[in-house]
């Protein structure tokens, strides 16, 4: 998204996360524009019964949590690292001054804000009117455009597990399973050695 360069100019910093680090936790005043640098970061949230509901996964490249940054509102999810992670920190006012200095980076940031909020308004539509079967291809479609998923031989391989799946769509994994079994059936997907294909 912002180049390392432009991120080290305005005083940007590499930290490391390990696996299942918390990043920042729901409640929390923002401070930093987050970039990863390399790794896995999902921001969710848990329900009075203690299921997790993921409201996004990010990747090497992107950046995450800015819109409480923007609004100085507090967290509404946790930011976890899913796998070892280095991320670069920048803090809120050199965020806003490189910003300032840098129209083309707005524009960009703007964009990918709105990426993400026609991403949860159709989400939140699907999971309110649609089976299964249909908020999966639709989590999955949108997955193939905004997180880029690798495309080989045997079509883009789809990188979230079944678990990821039913706490992006609020699915139980049993519903997910066999939802993915049937969208195989008919042609829609494929499983090739556990892993799925669309």
């Amino acid at each position: 998204m912002i180049t390392t360069e432009l991120l080290e100019k305005y005083g940007a910093l590499k930290k490391s996360f390990e696996k299942n680090e918390t990043i920042f936790e729901e409640g929390n005043l923002p401070a930093h524009y987050y970039q990863i640098i390399s790794g896995e970061v999902k921001m969710s949230n848990y329900n009075d019964d203690g299921r997790e509901f993921i409201q996004g996964i990010f990747y090497k490249n992107q950046s995450f949590g800015e819109p409480p940054l923007f609004l100085n509102q507090k967290y509404p999810a946790n930011a976890v690292a899913m796998e070892d992670s280095q991320v670069f920190l920048l803090l809120k006012n050199n965020f806003m001054k490189l910003l300032e200095a840098n129209p083309a980076i707005s524009i960009k940031i703007i964009e990918n804000l709105a990426q993400r909020l026609y991403y949860k308004s159709v989400i939140a539509a699907e999971i309110s009117t649609h089976d299964p079967e249909h908020r999966i291809l639709k989590l999955i479609d949108h997955g193939i455009s905004y997180f880029n998923f690798r495309k080989d031989e045997n079509g883009y391989l789809i990188n979230f597990t079944r678990q990821q799946i039913g706490d992006l769509t609020g699915l139980r994994v049993e519903t997910v399973i066999r939802a993915i079994k049937a969208l195989e059936k008919k042609g829609e997907l494929k499983i090739i050695n556990r892993k799925v294909y669309r």
